[in-house]
């Protein structure tokens, strides 16, 4: 999961920085810095921001023909 897909899941749920980082189980600190690609995240951070975010219903797609990374909602 890169910075921006973390924004971008966050906006498509409705989530703030503090609502994610709640669900993660990390600081809000560790969050601001990895969306802003101020530094690189642990693996393990990534991994519970992602699987905290996919329980909520976000699909990480990954980069393929001719498209970039991004995210969608899982249906119903």
């Amino acid at each position: 999961m890169t910075p921006d897909q973390c924004r971008a899941a966050r906006a498509l749920i409705k989530w703030n920085q503090q609502r994610l980082a709640e669900a993660a189980g990390i600081g809000i600190a560790t969050l601001t810095l990895f969306e802003n690609g101020a530094t690189a995240a642990r693996p393990a951070t990534v991994e519970v921001l992602e699987r905290a975010l996919r329980d909520a219903g976000v699909i990480f797609l990954d980069e393929g023909e001719g498209g970039g990374a991004g995210v969608r909602l899982r249906k119903g």
